[in-house]
């Protein structure tokens, strides 16, 4: 199992087993089913497979190994579409066709993959600029991490161009174009200009500010006519969806906004609104964590230097400053602090993987969480224990699953966050009933999770601490009572579950096409 991010960096998994373990009830659906008649046209930053060299010089095929892009994987299997994603792999060139398509997956060649090859100077200025310097803090909130470059702009603007124009060579009478994320703000507008019969739905997995917050972009309109030119938009939960409804209410005088029935008419277009909570491929990480045994987690303990009688807390993040790690790491610190008794008594494990390390804000973010770290660790640390244990080093899956599965507590902090996966993964790992969530109340999934984990303000850091503290206490039939809920509930909202949600909102829009 791969670790996912909420919301994926772009970037970003409960079945019955045969050791003991209670099953969760997980009636699946086949999420796929409602596009399978229908071409489905992907559009996503990241691809699905990519082609590199291994140490002899060989081409292989590096794989999904989680997240979004592996649920996705088998749905484009069915539906035999074209997806679209920019070509990042060394060895992509050399198994593409000049037409910038391979088919795949290798064994079973049942969609196409189109890739869009980006240069350099394109990936800095759209990715590591536009993208992740404008629109990733507008939409946490973080105005003042923004870098308004016009030439940012501009390269934002001329690949979104890039990717519209592969999305309509590729459509075709019956197709659905699904776009993915923040990074294709406008290409729905541009290929509604040359399509204006294409049915469009957009997915945007990251948070969506109120209008104080997003009218600081210069861009502001161009981003919501963009997104506008959709048939549907989702968010994770419905605090974004009025969200954008009221930018756009507040951006256009020519638009009517239904807040009752989350729609907007613009242009002589009509835009759907609505909330789709993403989920994981919950039967998946369980089965996952039912496979590692007690042995490897106390051999990790062991080669870690954690005492095996202690505590484990634990933290799985992208470093990047949306997530409250430094927060995290303060509040821990107030605790050993104020809590003596508990020094040496629980240990706090931060699993930390680099992110978007070419742009200032997270190479400083990095220095900060490993300042604090070395920091706790001298003021409270002793011969025998370590109170920070910080693994910034790639972890085999037996390790990562071992960590979800027999962590006491899982600490999410983020300060702000459109879902996050993580606590996701941690519940459905939690086959055992044991464990409890430590959970902000800036994340979309408290709104799923949030009454059965133990609810923090992450910038509040007594409160923090006191949330620790009755998280490592907590009554044994109480943690099962809670942990067991919330395993029902993310079984019951996985990913197969948010894909049927979503592709059966296309086809009511599409059905209402045809009415008229």
């Amino acid at each position: 199992m791969t670790t996912t991010s909420d919301e994926h960096e772009d970037d970003d998994e409960e079945s019955t087993t045969d050791d003991g373990v209670p099953p969760v009830d997980d009636e699946s659906t086949t999420a796929a089913d409602p596009a399978v008649e229908n071409d489905l046209v992907l559009v996503s930053n990241r691809q699905p497979y990519s082609h590199e060299y291994d140490d002899d010089g060989d081409v292989v095929v590096d794989r999904p190994a989680g997240g979004l892009t592996a649920g996705l994987d088998p749905v484009m299997q069915r539906a035999h579409g074209t997806w679209i994603a920019w070509g990042d792999g060394e060895a992509d060139r050399e198994v593409t066709g000049d037409d910038g398509t391979v088919r795949m997956p290798p064994e079973e060649e049942s969609y196409a993959l189109k890739r869009i090859w980006l240069s350099d100077d394109e990936v800095q200025a759209y990715y590591y600029g536009y993208s992740n310097r404008v629109l990733w803090p507008l939409c946490h909130g973080g105005v003042w991490q923004t870098e308004y470059a016009n030439r940012h702009w501009r390269r934002y603007q001329q690949v979104n161009g890039k990717f519209a124009d592969a999305v309509v060579d590729a459509i075709g009478d019956d197709s659905i174009v699904w776009f993915q994320d923040y990074h294709f703000a406008l290409a729905p507008r541009q290929v509604r200009e040359q399509v204006p019969d294409a049915l469009l739905a957009h997915f945007w997995h990251i948070t969506w500010p109120g209008w104080d917050t997003f009218r600081a972009c210069p861009q502001a309109a161009d981003i919501l006519e963009g997104l506008l030119a959709n048939d549907l938009l989702g968010f994770h939960v419905e605090r974004y969806c009025y969200n954008f409804l009221d930018c756009v209410d507040e951006a256009f005088d020519d638009a009517f906004v239904d807040y009752d029935d989350n729609r907007v008419q613009y242009e002589g277009h009509t835009t759907h609104v609505a909330a789709f909570p993403l989920g994981i491929d919950a039967n998946s990480v369980a089965q996952s964590a039912a496979d590692t045994d007690e042995e490897s987690w106390r051999s990790f303990k062991r080669d870690r230097g954690i005492p095996e009688e202690s505590m484990v807390a634990l933290g799985v993040d992208r470093l990047d400053y949306t997530k409250g790690i430094v927060e995290r790491l303060k509040a821990l610190e107030e605790f050993w602090r104020t809590r003596p008794e508990w020094q040496g008594e629980l240990t706090y494990v931060q699993k930390a993987d680099e992110s978007r390390s070419l742009i200032p804000e997270y190479q400083n973010l990095q220095s900060n969480v490993e300042e604090a770290v070395e920091r706790i660790n001298e003021r409270f640390g002793t011969d025998e224990w370590t109170p920070v244990v910080y693994i910034d080093d790639w972890l085999e899956s037996d390790a990562l699953n071992a960590l979800y599965r027999y962590s006491d507590v899982m600490l999410v902090s983020a300060l702000r966050d459109g879902m996050n996966l993580v606590a996701k993964e941690f519940v459905a790992s939690q086959i055992d009933d044991d464990g409890v969530l430590v959970l902000s109340n800036q994340t979309g999934a408290h709104e799923q999770l949030g009454d059965q984990s133990v609810s923090i303000n992450p910038y509040d850091t007594q409160e923090f601490a006191n949330a620790i503290e009755e998280a490592v206490t907590m009554e044994e039939t109480e943690r099962h009572r809670r942990m067991r809920t919330l395993r029902e509930r993310v079984a019951d909202a996985d990913l197969d579950a948010w894909m049927a949600d979503v592709f059966a909102e296309i086809e009511e829009i599409r059905e209402n096409r045809t009415v008229r």
